[in-house]
């Protein structure tokens, strides 16, 4: 817009009414939250991306369309922008993406962020699973010193699904039909350091090869692995050739030695446990995606989840 033309412009507002004011005012906050996400969008590329069809760095600017730049490789002549090959290419209202990482950040329901955001509830539920698909896979690859390990459960879930059901639908979340653990149960190993670092792992059967499998890439020999009374998880620290301690919560014994227990993580299962409880049941299938965002939201908690890195690590880890 030329000069004369935005003085013009500046001039007629006083002409406004409280009601157009408002909706101007309305319309300009959308541009600068589509001009703030995109901004942060194509800061996760870097200054000179390379191309994620062929991998080459010999590309060069190519124009710019629906408010992000587009870029042409050199190399295999295809285009592409920074949000190519991403689980938030092809989505729509990039000025509403700073609010999806927002709700994100609260732990919103479907229903409640749908309303928030001023979208359907299928887009927020589509928003929702985009944004976690990079988060979800962000967890601790290595602990040290003291960790302590414990098993805890997830009642299976259909949710969602409306045709195949072998049993009666339940009602928001519902009960097992059986008390204690079963088939019913899903078994996650959550796994925790005393510096915070966090690892879990959706184990396909609660026995000892499972459980081997998923604290084997997290423990080097030298650490000292604390757990409840569970056979299981003595007998998997045993194959893995690393101290353990036991700790006998039902014989009333808490710490061991001053240093050796599991309160940490017991503390972790218990804040997730109240996290989710608020979706009042969570799809079996979605699992992975529901304990991916707590893990984000753990590691921040007291400083808190900042939107502007949620959505940047949505594109890019």
């Amino acid at each position: 817009m030329r000069q004369r033309e935005l003085t013009r412009l500046v001039k007629s507002l006083g002409q406004l009414t409280h009601a157009q004011r408002q909706k101007v005012m309305a319309e300009l906050g959308a541009g600068e939250r589509l001009v703030a996400s995109v901004a942060i969008v194509e800061g996760s590329v870097g200054v000179k991306p390379g191309c994620p069809h062929c991998a080459s760095e010999h590309v060069v600017r190519n124009g710019a369309a629906h408010g992000l730049q587009r870029y042409k490789c050199r190399d295999c002549w295809k285009t592409f922008n920074a949000l190519t090959g991403t689980p938030l290419s092809r989505l729509r209202m990039k000025g509403k993406w700073l609010g999806q990482a927002a709700v994100l950040r609260d732990g919103v329901t479907i229903t409640k962020a749908a309303e928030a955001l001023g979208v359907a509830r299928s887009t927020a539920f589509r928003w929702r699973h985009r944004f976690l698909d990079l988060p979800k896979t962000i967890q601790a690859k290595s602990l040290a010193g003291i960790a302590e390990t414990d098993e805890t459960y997830f009642l299976q879930s259909f949710k969602g699904l409306r045709k195949g059901l072998t049993r009666p639908a339940r009602k928001r979340g519902g009960s097992a039909a059986k008390r204690g653990t079963s088939k019913e149960q899903i078994p996650v190993l959550v796994t925790r350091d005393r510096a915070g670092s966090t690892a879990d792992a959706i184990l396909p059967v609660d026995d000892k090869a499972s459980v081997v499998a998923a604290l084997g890439p997290l423990l080097p020999k030298d650490i000292i692995l604390c757990s409840d009374g569970s056979s299981t998880l003595a007998a998997a620290a045993k194959d893995l050739g690393v101290a353990h301690r036991s700790i006998n919560q039902s014989a009333g014994i808490r710490v061991l030695a001053g240093v050796y227990h599991v309160q940490n993580v017991n503390a972790y299962d218990s804040r997730l446990k109240d996290w989710i409880r608020r979706f009042h049941g969570v799809a079996t299938r979605y699992l992975d995606s529901y304990l991916g965002w707590f893990r984000a939201i753990d590691r921040t908690r007291g400083a808190g989840l900042n939107p502007a890195s949620l959505l940047a690590s949505a594109v890019r880890i």
